[in-house]
């Protein structure tokens, strides 16, 4: 399984961007392989970070190269004050069941 992170601190949001955010949620969504997402959004900063899940990094790669991705790369300084993207294999995940999770395949059966 395979995350990828995407940690922005906000500018300003237009309308041109949230068409845009929802295009590249729907291409992730619409990806092989896609698992789910979680988002945070730290109130105090106004940071956010928004998590993505695929069961193999084809679907990431596939998200990575989609043409509405492509144009967020090369306008985000229009809404973004900055970002990080950080890319990880997960490699396990465990809890007591009680939060539904896009990693709860990964946990071993009780």
């Amino acid at each position: 399984m395979f995350s990828a992170t995407f940690i922005f601190d906000t500018k300003q949001f237009d309308s041109d961007f949230h068409r845009l955010d929802a295009l590249i949620a729907a291409a992730a969504r619409e990806s092989d392989g896609y698992l789910g997402e979680e988002a945070w959004h730290d109130p105090a900063s106004g940071r956010i970070s928004n998590v993505y899940y695929w069961d193999s990094e084809d679907g990431l790669r596939q998200l990575m190269v989609h043409p509405h991705h492509q144009e967020a790369k090369r306008r985000y300084s229009e809404w973004l004050g900055g970002y990080q993207v950080i890319i990880a294999q997960v490699l396990r995940s465990y809890g007591d069941g009680a939060v539904g999770h896009p990693t709860a395949a990964l946990r071993p059966a009780a």
